[in-house]
């Protein structure tokens, strides 16, 4: 059951076990082990308007009842929001349950790989105290992690120097950002 599926760490086939169990409960209302997983997994793929569908349709009851949700759900506002520092802390504040801790801990660590990547790309320098709380580490854990990758750090200054990325984009867009219609009337 989905409980072994976390153990493989095989979050596609979970969420879609939970899609499938969703659909088949009596009225459309499954357990809220059930939407606690699909909207953390929705989270982990980054697939922000699914999680907030999901998260209007859940009965009140339901999120009322179970805090874990709405704890979820905080992470999402601050994923919704490009509020890095913010994902890290909502993540941290809660007590997780054991078929959530596995996918909350993938979720934080590639948030983390967004935030350098972004970093990369849109910063020439940047303090050590401000890219420190954007990729939720420490100053030093935070500086010592990107000069063992070829980055620069000034201690006088106490400024980074991201070393620009190759010409590949390491994290691929989803293909929702070009079928939202907003690129429909470019000519």
């Amino acid at each position: 059951m989905p409980a072994a599926v976390i153990m493989e760490e095989n979050f596609d086939q979970l969420l879609d076990q939970c899609e499938a169990q969703e659909l088949e409960a009596p009225g459309g209302i499954t357990t809220p082990q059930v939407y606690a997983q699909m909207l953390a997994l929705y989270l982990l793929n980054n697939d922000m308007n699914n999680a907030r569908y999901l998260w209007k349709r859940i009965p009140q009851a339901i999120k009322s009842a179970n805090p874990e949700l709405a704890a979820i759900w905080a992470v999402g506002q601050r994923i919704w929001q490009r509020d890095f520092p913010g994902i890290y802390t909502a993540i941290a504040a809660h007590q997780w349950s054991e078929n959530i801790l596995p996918v909350m801990e993938v979720l934080r660590e590639s948030s983390r790989q967004r935030a350098y990547s972004l970093v990369a790309q849109a910063y020439t320098s940047i303090t050590a105290e401000d890219f420190a709380a954007f990729v939720g580490y420490t100053v030093e854990e935070a500086v010592k992690g990107v000069v063992s990758q070829g980055w620069q750090a000034d201690p006088a200054t106490r400024m980074v120097m991201p070393k620009k990325p190759g010409r590949g984009c390491r994290f691929p867009l989803n293909h929702t950002h070009f079928s939202s219609g907003s690129f429909s009337h470019i000519y």
